[in-house]
């Protein structure tokens, strides 16, 4: 078939998810879609998926790395399998050998494109040999790819306290402030010996920059993660410099000046083809969405019914969410002050607890991992005594779709992780932001500066956050009745489901493919 376009995800359910979406929409359009993965990633692949006629399933087998007698065991299902060098060797060698086979059939016609997921970027290495055009695929959002940019270009390393610094091109309510600098200054969140998330967590995802093939920090993909140093450009600008353009999982309705910026500062053409949640998701708009109509149930300690009942308990709009998805969130100190925050507030609440909770999170895949004791996993022991029946704990998975959608919710006190994020953003759902990494502060600063929907959980994000940060931001944002009204009026240019910009831009691309080749 001539209208082939391949698609190469990361692992993890915040990048697996949108690019599963993306499957369906183009072949709705009429190509075929070729969703190649690693074999280790079948079982993470709905069979609903399969059913479709124009998608292809194509899996590049894997063999296990070898085991390393000194690490804990994981279930088979856990492993972290874009931690080991090997894994980028397999996939180019299989993503080679599948082209060739494809290219020595005398019937053939190889793709019209590549889709690559932005970590998965060192592939294009493969397709060009092929002459197959790709186009790199950012699983978050346009305004964290265009304040890397900006902020680059601006280099406004000498803001002074209270001081707000315009980054040119962008809207003013992005300008840049002395608590920016230092959470571009510092460190990422990394410490040395904790445990990374498993493949299969659901969440945002981590930041769009990739790892790098075997053999160092050269090549697409380097083996950096989060934002760049001040002064240096973006890591993703080296990495879409071999497309043809960039898909992006987001909206002109939410981030138009950012799509903009971004096409423009590449000169090539963006798509903001999002955001790509559940068909599902767009369905149901104005009514409860709930999980397992959408998503597999996994272990926790609630069922989706006993959480929907409890929130049928609670009056329209009183009730805050608290979840910082599986891959990231607070230090164990800053959880007990949160527990304590929570237990002193009068609101009621649902607050998630992962199993990785508190803990010290490893280096970014990709990197060694060293090997250390495994910690204690931070539970909040006693709150639910403490709190009765005003919270709900949930150890485990939580129906996020199903609490974003009910009318009892009120708030999000959010990483801001961006699947998280527009999940909430459709819903109408005001947001408490508490980003920890990467993207997330610009998604947090989109949030609360340009969407106007949401509160900074502290101005000074590089300090440890207090309680009475917690208290006063969980008063100020259930008590805004502007701040969620507001938030209500972004979530209906959804009322219709899928954004209109969205369907477009779709359009848009498969044009641009058709008249390139």
């Amino acid at each position: 078939m001539a209208n082939e376009i391949w698609i190469v995800p990361f692992f993890g359910q915040g990048h697996l998810f949108p690019l599963m979406e993306l499957c369906k929409y183009l072949a709705s359009r009429n190509f075929k879609a070729v969703f190649v993965i690693s074999s280790k990633l079948s079982s993470s692949i709905p069979s609903s998926l399969r059913q479709y006629p124009l998608v292809e399933i194509t899996e590049i087998s894997e063999e296990s790395p070898p085991s390393d007698s000194s690490s804990p065991p994981q279930e088979p299902s856990s492993q972290p399998l874009h931690r080991h060098p090997g894994h980028h060797g397999q996939m180019a060698v299989g993503l080679e050998k599948l082209l060739s086979t494809r290219n020595e059939s005398p019937d053939a016609v190889l793709p019209l494109c590549a889709v690559l997921d932005n970590m998965m970027s060192w592939t294009s290495e493969t397709f060009q040999k092929f002459k197959i055009p790709a186009v790199s695929f950012f699983t978050s959002g346009a305004c964290s790819a265009a304040m890397e940019y900006a902020l680059w270009k601006a280099h406004p390393l000498d803001v002074k306290p209270g001081e707000t610094r315009l980054l040119p091109g962008l809207p003013e309510e992005m300008a840049v402030t002395v608590s920016d600098i230092k959470r571009q200054s510092r460190p990422p969140p990394f410490p040395m010996g904790g445990g990374g998330p498993p493949p299969g967590s659901p969440g945002a995802g981590f930041p769009t920059h990739g790892p790098a093939p075997p053999g160092g920090p050269g090549g697409h993909g380097p083996g950096r993660m989060g934002p760049p140093k001040p002064g240096d450009p973006p890591h993703w600008l080296d990495e879409v410099g071999h497309s043809i353009g960039v898909m992006i999982n987001t909206c002109d309705e939410l981030e138009y000046p950012f799509i903009e910026y971004v096409s423009n500062k590449i000169q090539k053409p963006v798509w903001g083809v999002g955001p790509l949640l559940p068909e599902q998701y767009w369905k149901s708009t104005g009514s409860i969405l709930h999980d397992h109509e959408v998503r597999a149930y996994r272990k926790s300690n609630f069922t989706e019914d006993e959480v929907n009942e409890w929130l049928d308990t609670k009056p329209h709009g009183s009730v805050l969410y608290v979840s910082f998805g599986s891959e990231v969130g607070p230090t164990k100190q800053e959880y007990a002050i949160l527990a304590k925050a929570l237990e002193e507030s009068t609101r009621p609440f649902i607050w998630v607890v992962q199993a990785t909770a508190g803990k010290p999170r490893g280096p970014p895949p990709g990197l060694p991992q060293p090997h250390s004791e495994p910690e204690e996993d931070y539970f909040p022991h006693e709150l639910d005594k403490h709190v009765g029946n005003r919270g709900l704990i949930i150890n485990g998975w939580a129906p996020q779709l199903l609490i974003l959608s009910h009318p009892s919710t009120g708030g999000f006190l959010s990483h801001c992780g961006w699947n998280s994020t527009v999940e909430a953003i459709g819903r109408g759902v005001p947001f408490l932001a508490w980003p920890i990494r990467g993207d997330q502060h610009s998604d947090a600063k989109l949030v609360a500066s340009y969407l106007k929907i949401g509160y900074l959980i502290t101005e000074d994000l590089s300090q440890t956050i207090k309680k009475e940060d917690i208290t006063r931001g969980i008063e100020k944002l259930l008590s805004d009745g502007d701040m969620k009204q507001r938030a209500v009026q972004l979530s209906a240019k959804f009322e219709h489901g899928f954004p209109t910009s969205s369907v477009a831009a779709l359009d848009a691309f498969g044009d641009f493919l058709r008249h390139k080749n």
